[in-house]
Parts: structure tokens; sequence; C-alpha cells
């Protein structure tokens, strides 16, 4: 995981917040110690490594101090302390994932919930399985009895699809993000559960694609090579100016991706990728046909 993905409360608010409060320091055309300095002269414990940590993401800076900020920069602009509190109140407020347990919300998902609290778009390929932010109940179902046979009690598995399909209104909120979505053909033919699982979960990825925020493309399984062979991943953006993040998982665990080299790499491999699978029209009718078969 790269350093400054956290799973606590929403950060992508944490990083605009962050980003805001160094660039006031910058216009106030004060260093970092001559910040500092005029902080201590104030309420507050401020060091230089606190006010580091701020910049770089590292600390979640409460409303209070950054009425202190404002203070000793001299900044007088209160509509701009209202929004910057504001920020960092919301910023430290808990996601909806908070009331699931780690069992039923893994550790290891909070940080990319916490980043999808945030988001502008998202870019998606998957190899093997229906995305879970498409997936009905009980294709989640299915997949929990496969990949994690009696790991689980019932209950236990009824919150952990609980709580995937209450991450799925991120698609159908207001002002919802944009999604492209790029499924290898092979998902449309391995069966998952029943006959009548797969059918239901085709039907759900047209009915999702009637969306204007969802793109769906399908790969087709006999295509050959392609730059999906490595495996899933996916290509957050979020809002300006913080840069788009990757993010894969797999059995070994999950990967933040910040290095922007290889954020480039995953965002040229993804272009490929879209060139090279069916149309959304095209898609839309083999993942039909695919519902079809399943009767």
């Amino acid at each position: 995981m790269s350093q400054g993905v956290e799973g606590g409360g929403s950060i992508v608010l944490r990083w605009q917040l962050a980003a805001a409060l160094k660039e006031l320091r910058e216009q106030a055309g004060l260093t970092q110690e001559q910040a500092v300095e005029r902080l201590r002269a104030g309420d507050g414990r401020w060091s230089r490594s606190k006010l580091s940590r701020v910049e770089i993401r590292e600390h979640n800076i409460k409303p209070r101090e950054v009425e202190q900020i404002f203070a000793a920069y001299c900044i007088s602009d209160k509509k701009k302390l209202e929004s910057l509190t504001r920020l960092a109140t919301a910023a430290s407020e808990p996601g909806w994932w908070a009331g699931f347990s780690n069992d039923e919300v893994p550790a290891s998902l909070r940080p990319l919930l916490s980043l999808e609290s945030g988001l502008m778009a998202r870019r998606d390929f998957q190899s093997q399985l229906v995305p879970g932010l498409l997936q009905t109940g009980e294709y989640t179902r299915a997949v929990i009895d496969v990949v994690n046979p009696w790991m689980f009690s019932p209950v236990e598995v009824e919150r952990r699809v609980a709580a995937r399909m209450v991450r799925q209104q991120i698609i159908t909120k207001e002002n919802a993000p944009q999604f492209h979505f790029i499924l290898d053909g092979t998902i449309l033919h391995r069966v998952v559960g029943r006959k009548a699982v797969m059918r239901d979960q085709m039907r759900k990825l047209l009915d999702v694609s009637e969306r204007e925020n969802v793109t769906i493309q399908v790969l087709p399984h006999d295509g050959g090579g392609s730059p999906g062979l490595e495996g899933p991943f996916s290509i957050l953006s979020l809002p300006e100016p913080t840069p788009d993040i990757g993010y894969a998982e797999g059995p070994a665990g999950t990967a933040y991706i910040e290095d922007r080299a290889r954020v480039r790499t995953l965002t040229m491999r993804f272009g490929m990728l879209a060139g090279a699978a069916l149309s959304q029209a095209e898609s839309l009718e083999v993942i039909a046909e695919a519902a079809e078969r399943f009767l």
C-alpha cells in the first residue's frame, strides 16, 4: 500500500484539505520554518514535523487547527475559513463502512471505499469475475461460497452481501462518478452459482449499462493475448490536484499505486484494452446473448 493511503474518514477530503493549506502557506510567502514559528506563538501545539505531516497528507487536521493556521498566516477570508473548517469536519466523519466489522468489510478494502467517497471516475478491468460494483446479491453469495467455502457463517455472509449492495449506491447517487468497466469475455461463460444466478447477473449488467455514467465493454474471450493477461486492475480519478491512483487486488492482498510512471502504464494498458474490446453496443448484445444461454 502506498504511503498516505489509509482507511479512516474520507481520504479524498483529507488530501484536498492538505493541498489547500499548503497553498495558503505558499501564498502567504512563508517557509515551513517561518509558518511554524508563527503557529507556536499562538494556540495549539505545533512543530515542523507536524506541519510537514499536515501538508503531505499524513496528519488528520482538526477544525480548530485550521483556524490556528488562518490566524498565523494573517488570512482574513471568512468564507475560505468556513469552507476549510467544514472540510476538516467532513474529512474526519466515519464512512458508511464503519458500521461493519472487519470480517464483513475487510480492513484492506476500507481505503478503497474511502477513496470512492470522493471519486470522479473509475476505469476497471476484470478478468475473472463481474466487478463487485455490478454484482447481484446472489452472485456475491455464490462468489463467497466458491472462493471462501466454510469461512463465514450464514449471518456473516449476509452482512458481507449487504455491505456490497450498500457500496453500489455510488453508481446511482446524485452527481455519481463516471464508470468504465471492461470485462474479459470468459466472465460471461463462467457459471458462478446456478444458471439462474448468471441469468440475473447478465440482466443486471444490461440494466446498469443504461445509466449515462456507466460504460461496459466486453473483451472477446477468443481474441488472443492482450494487455490484460497480468490480471485485473483499476484506475481511480480523484478531484484535482490529486493525481490518478492505481488499484489492484488478489490473493496476496491489495495494492494502491501512486507512482506516476506506474499509473501511466496502467492508463495506457486500459486504453489498449478499450480499443481491443467490443463497442458498448456490441458488448451489450453479447451480454444479452449470454443471458439467453442461462435460461
